[in-house]
């Protein structure tokens, strides 16, 4: 899948200083240019990809300014990018009362997992990856619903922080890049999963399996299975759940699934 290609033009200005460019959340920002030394946001340091700097927005990150920073010949330039609004559709769903009004026992369970999961977030390592990410299934059918602003039996939830993938029950599930699975889990939202570490704080999570093919510790290759498509969890129907945190934040996967040039770019 390849995302369409959003160029943000900047017009001329003093050497090391960009205009202000509006971003949606949930999207990455790619700022490339010759020679860059290190990336930078706020005070997290980073290492260039390819040419360019990678600057992850979440997805719930409020609507306003976000400085960005690199390092090109020993100087230091700077831009602003606008996070716009929460611009994402509505999704209407009707689920079983009892996975949507959770007993104490259940939502206790939920709030455990959330913790899991969210030391998951801040790993880092060495990168092993590239862009573009290999596809989690082979064939990759069409996606969506990323962002997607729920409204399970009439009451808002959470927006939707992956891309969904319908396929048949039992299909391969693919790891995206090279990476060491940080965490096997059945879960109660997302029933089998698999959370791949892939350095630089990239970690792709894969949901609803209805097996899981490694185990905590093991080092996986792109390409590799991981397990198969499923509807455990909270699922009407076989499908993947894919999502992505790049450093923390809740990215679009499809995004990080085609060409790199696709990518909202800085000019």
């Amino acid at each position: 899948m390849v995302a369409a290609a959003i160029t943000v033009a900047l017009a001329p200005r003093a050497p090391g200083v960009a205009n202000p460019a509006r971003v949606r959340p949930g999207t990455v920002v790619r700022w490339a240019g010759e020679g860059i030394e290190w990336c930078a946001t706020g005070e997290k340091r980073f290492e260039p990809l390819d040419g360019a700097c990678y600057y992850p927005v979440d997805l719930l990150r409020r609507a306003g300014p976000l400085p960005l920073a690199r390092g090109r010949g020993g100087r230091r330039e700077t831009t602003t990018v606008q996070v716009g609004k929460f611009d994402y559709p509505v999704q209407k769903l009707t689920l079983p009362r009892h996975m949507v009004e959770l007993s104490p026992e259940d939502l206790e369970r939920v709030e455990r997992e959330n913790r899991e999961m969210a030391r998951l977030w801040t790993l880092e390592g060495p990168r092993r990856f590239s862009l573009p990410l290999a596809a989690p299934l082979d064939p990759l059918p069409k996606g969506g619903r990323f962002g997607s602003r729920r409204i399970i039996n009439g009451r808002t939830r959470s927006p939707h922080g992956g891309t969904d993938y319908s396929a048949a029950e039992g299909t391969p599930v693919l790891a995206v890049a090279d990476g060491t699975v940080a965490m096997v889990a059945d879960q109660f939202f997302g029933g089998n999963a698999v959370f791949v570490d892939h350095g630089d704080g990239l970690v792709t999570m894969y949901m609803h399996m209805s097996r899981v093919d490694v185990h905590e510790g093991q080092a996986v290759r792109r390409g590799e299975r991981v397990g198969a498509v499923g509807s455990t969890g909270r699922a009407t129907g076989p499908h993947l759940h894919f999502g992505v945190r790049w450093r923390g934040a809740r990215v679009d996967p499809a995004l990080l699934l085609g060409a790199p040039e696709a990518i909202p770019a800085l000019d």
